[in-house]
Parts: structure tokens; sequence; C-alpha cells
């Protein structure tokens, strides 16, 4: 245990370090599509007012500054939900499965992983929605720049946030494993206890919110360009 815990946190150093390193190619991906996408709509024949005097273009900074969280919040509760359906099915078979507690039992795997599998799935329809109905309905609202504005203001909360969970999650795991071996109290401490909090949040923090996060920066620059003309046609400022 003392071996397997060391190489889970040398594990943690590790993946936080690669994922700052995916989540700077996310952000320069994103910025290269934002790019991208100004050019589409000049192509398409609009004029572009991208001064920070445009309120269009502060309103889509806010807006896309905003969204990050709140995606990442959809998919803390999602994993959250999951867990806890995995939670009653292991209860469930202890109580039902004859001689499972004491190991002479055989628990019903397949549906645990039928329920995380579903779960991957069902939860993340609504944060995948936020990712594409976000830059038509701000492109219908608040035209071309507002979208604009809202690239570039996912794009800087994004970026900061994603690095922030990646470090802060794994921190948060190796800070566990450290009070575990004895510092601070060791076990059943308050330091423990709060410690496990902080692995319980930092988990999906650093699998889940912080790694699909660059998912989000690319995918609404993509939609974007994907549907300027239909912006520009929809736009209520022309």
């Amino acid at each position: 245990r003392e071996r397997t815990d060391a190489l889970d946190s040398l594990g943690n150093t590790t993946a936080a370090t690669g994922k700052g390193m995916a989540i700077a190619s996310a952000a320069l991906t994103a910025l290269a599509l934002v790019a991208a996408y100004r050019d589409k709509i000049v192509s398409l024949g609009a004029t572009l007012d991208l001064t920070l005097m445009n309120p269009r273009v502060i309103v889509g900074l806010f807006v896309g500054a905003m969204l990050p969280s709140v995606f990442s919040a959809l998919t803390m509760q999602a994993v959250g939900r999951s867990a806890g359906s995995v939670v009653e099915e292991v209860r469930r078979q202890f109580r039902e499965v004859k001689g499972l507690m004491e190991g002479k039992g055989e628990a019903d795997y397949k549906r645990c992983v039928e329920i995380v599998t579903l779960a991957a799935q069902k939860e993340m329809l609504l944060p995948s929605l936020l990712a594409i109905l976000a830059p038509l309905v701000c492109g219908v609202v608040l035209g071309p720049e507002g979208v604009l504005g809202l690239l570039i203001g996912s794009l800087v909360a994004g970026f900061v946030l994603a690095v922030s969970m990646a470090n802060a999650g794994g921190a948060w795991d190796n800070a566990k494993k450290y009070i575990e071996e004895g510092h601070h109290g060791g076990k059943g401490s308050d330091s423990h206890k709060a410690a496990v909090v902080g692995d319980t949040v930092g988990d999906p923090f650093k699998d889940t919110s912080g790694p699909s996060l660059n998912i989000l920066l690319k995918l609404m620059s993509v939609v974007s360009i994907v549907f300027a003309a239909v912006i520009l046609q929809l736009s209520l400022f022309k």
C-alpha cells in the first residue's frame, strides 16, 4: 500500500503537469479558431466593431467568462449523481445478495458497469447542449461581435479554471495520502476528515471538469465557425 500510494501521488503530479500542457494546447487551438471565426464573418460581408466600447462585446465577454464555471458545475454534479447511483446499487446488493457481506456471494458487477456507462452518456447531454447552443443564442441576441466576446471570455476564464482544477485536484488527493501516512494527526483526525472532503471534490476536479473544459473551448469555437452564416442571418443586430 505504501508503494502504490507513492506511485499514485507521483502519478497525480505527473498528470497535473501533462494536463497543463493539454490545456495550453487547447487554448492555442481555440485562439486560432476564434481568428478563423472572425475571418469567416468578414468574408461573409459583415463589418465588425471589436473595440471594448462596443457593449455587445462586453456582454459577450461576461457571458463567456461565466460559461466555464457553469459547465464545470454541471459536470461535477453529474459525477456526484453517478457515484451516488453506484453507492445505492452496492448497498442494494449487500442487502439482497446472500453471503456477499461474508465474501461467499457473487456480486453483480455488470449492473454497476451499466449504471456508470448510461450515466456517462445521459449526464453529458445538458453540458453538451450548453456548449453547442451558447454561441448560437449569443449570436442571435448579441450579433457576431457578441459571439467573439463570448469566445474570448470563455477562453480566458476557462484556461485559468482548467489549470486551477488540474493542480488543485491533484494536490488535494496527495494531501489526503500525506495525512494518512501519519502527518497532522493521521487517519481519523479532523485534518483527515477535511482531506477526505477535499479529495472527494478533487477527483472530479482533475479527472472530469478540468479536462472537459478543453473540449468546451474548442467546441464552441467550431460551432461558431460552422454556423457563422446562420448567426449573421438571424442576428437581431444587422
